[in-house]
């Protein structure tokens, strides 16, 4: 198929350089260069892996070996031909982030003692790498930016998607940092007014704690955790400059932007807790005050004589910290506004919301990421109890249609969601709600019935987990990513390819952030995150070795059959749709290296 003449290219330059501000020369020059398969850092070249007790359980990360991708053919139902290496063209490459549960672990709003009823039941209350979450996270865009060339075809990437459970605790403070990491705006991994860490793990009476000053005492010191007395300190000392994200990049609800600890309703007792001078630190006063507001005997009047006590130091169990108006809990609508009080670039203004969305209320969306792709961006997050979810059924049914026309338009579709398949059979309601909440059963079977669907994406159970969805008209790949928080704090990348032989392949690319393995001393927040990983490593209640999925999770070529023909895609146009990611990717470039 013909490509873009020369007359044309000249024109797509000039256009471009008049979009992105850069000049025409410098423009023109760069994009006439051909692009390559980068060698960026990934899990290709080398995996991070559970390496030998260094203390009583205690163990350190060390190197292992490149993972290649291995070739999965459940959809598809036949072995596919060997030439088709030589033949792809890519159609959409994109980074995927899910799970990233920034936290601000100062925040008076958060129920760490929690986990002293039960470690197993409660680990998402608290993590000993809980301070590290904002390095944590400018550190895994450092790796998306790094790996903004493709490492199959050497494609730029067309987009970004953020799958849920970016910010932790419903904070503004945490949801700022999260959007202003990923526009790569400096922050300060901070809140309240001190210069010192004021939380949980600077206490000497929070022994249930790991309390990296002195661990000895409780579970964590028993385990073998380390004595790192500059941790905290380091954790909200120096500023960070984050790169951010090389491309366009959108967002979804996850159960953390949803309820409290992705799991409970926020009452006026802890958005008062959020704001206030005084934090829990024993398991008593935390379910005795901070959640009585989900108690059925709890009155309006009886939370408000609580907050009183607990804010004029008579509730025991509570210690004083600077207040920080920051820390206020977001409301469903605040979660899009905020996503629109940012810069133009890399955009879109909204990251998937737009003003529809704001002014009816929807938190769900769509999005065409390229001519030929479009997505879905859903809200399967229960608003009444519980951390899994369902279709509500006004998406359900608002989803069928719009997948009615991309069949009739010839458009591949991609669904975004933070809930994968496994944890989509929550249908909490209140006694006067009557909605239909649709399970995965109904919601996989209604997605076979199109062709053009070829991938879903999401995340949650903070695993890599890949699932092949077959039906009689073809299928598709469902690509669940892991977290963050937990370890192995991986995230991953995601290429479409047409394989010009009338099959499509979806790469996935399993990413670290991009911090060494054996963490420094320097209190870089790339050092920082590299602790981080450590300490998620030894994380026990969290299950971390079975996180990273087994090898037909990570590093992937999962094919299927293409659903129309995919010449009618002509090579000029997928040229054009490259030469303008490429321009962005370059403006990202001299913005981050000059």
């Amino acid at each position: 198929m013909p490509r873009l003449s020369r007359r044309q290219f000249i024109a797509a330059v000039s256009a471009l350089a008049a979009s992105t501000g850069l000049s025409r020369e410098l423009l023109g020059g760069r994009l006439a260069l051909e692009t390559a398969a980068t060698d960026a850092p990934s899990t290709l070249q080398q995996t991070i892996l559970q390496g030998g007790v260094v203390s009583g359980k205690y163990r350190r990360l060390v190197a292992g070996p490149g993972e290649p991708y291995l070739p999965r053919y459940d959809v598809l139902g036949r072995v596919a031909s060997g030439d088709r290496s030589a033949a792809r063209r890519s159609l959409l490459y994109l980074g995927h982030l899910s799970d990233l549960h920034v936290i601000d672990a100062q925040s008076p709003g958060r129920i760490e003692p929690m986990i002293v009823q039960d470690h197993s039941a409660w680990g998402s209350a608290f993590h000993p790498q809980d301070p590290l979450t904002v390095h944590v996270t400018a550190a895994m865009v450092k790796s998306m930016s790094d790996l903004r060339y493709s490492p199959v075809t050497g494609a730029p990437m067309g987009a970004a998607i953020v799958t849920g459970d970016s910010a932790d605790m419903h904070s503004h403070r945490e949801l700022r940092w999260y959007i202003d990491i990923m526009y790569g705006v400096r922050v300060m991994p901070t809140s309240g007014a001190g210069p010192d860490f004021e939380g949980v793990q600077a206490w000497a009476e929070a022994q249930w704690a790991y309390r990296p000053g002195d661990p000895s005492g409780g579970a964590f010191g028993d385990y073998g955790f380390p004595v790192l007395p500059d941790l905290l300190a380091q954790a909200i000392a120096k500023p960070i400059d984050p790169v951010g994200l090389p491309a366009p990049w959108y967002t979804v609800y996850g159960n953390h932007e949803t309820l409290l600890l992705g799991t409970f309703d926020l009452d006026s007792q802890l958005r008062s807790l959020a704001v206030g001078g005084r934090k829990a630190f024993t398991l008593e006063a935390t379910a005795g005050m901070a959640l009585s507001g989900y108690s059925a005997l709890a009155s309006a009047a009886q939370r408000s004589l609580d907050t009183i006590a607990i804010q004029s130091g008579l509730r025991p169990g509570f210690r004083a910290v600077p207040a920080d108006p920051r820390r206020e809990l977001f409301t469903q609508r605040e979660f899009m506004e905020q996503h629109f009080e940012t810069a133009a670039d890399p955009g879109p203004v909204g990251h998937g919301f737009t003003q529809h969305n704001l002014d009816s209320g929807e938190t769900w969306w769509k999005a065409d990421l390229s001519p030929f792709v479009r997505a879905f961006g859903l809200d399967t997050c229960n608003q009444v109890a519980g951390p899994d979810g369902a279709v509500p059924d006004n998406q359900f049914q608002w989803l069928k249609s719009e997948l009615e026309l991309a069949q009739r338009d010839n458009k591949l579709v991609i669904i975004f969601s933070h809930h994968n398949s496994v944890t989509l059979e929550n249908r909490a309601q209140r006694p006067w709600q009557n909605e239909t909440l649709h399970g995965a059963e109904e919601f996989v079977a209604m997605l076979l019935d199109y062709p053009v669907v070829v991938g879903w994406l999401n995340g949650h159970t903070h695993l890599n987990q890949i699932l092949a969805h077959r039906g009689e008209r073809g299928g598709f790949w469902e690509i669940t990513t892991a977290s963050c928080i937990d370890f192995p704090q991986q995230q991953q990348v995601v290429e479409l390819v047409d394989n010009r032989d009338g099959t499509l392949s979806l790469f996935t690319t399993v990413v670290d952030h991009a911090s060494d393995i054996t963490p420094g001393s320097s209190g870089s927040y790339l050092d920082l995150a590299s602790q981080s990983r450590e300490l998620a490593l030894n994380d026990w209640a969290e299950t971390p070795v079975m996180r990273r999925g087994s090898p037909l999770d990570r590093n992937t070529e999962l094919l299927l059959t293409a659903p129309f023909d995919l010449s009618l895609i002509t090579d000029a146009a997928l040229e054009a749709q490259h030469l303008a990611e490429r321009a962005r990717i370059i403006k990202h470039e001299t913005k981050v290296h000059g």
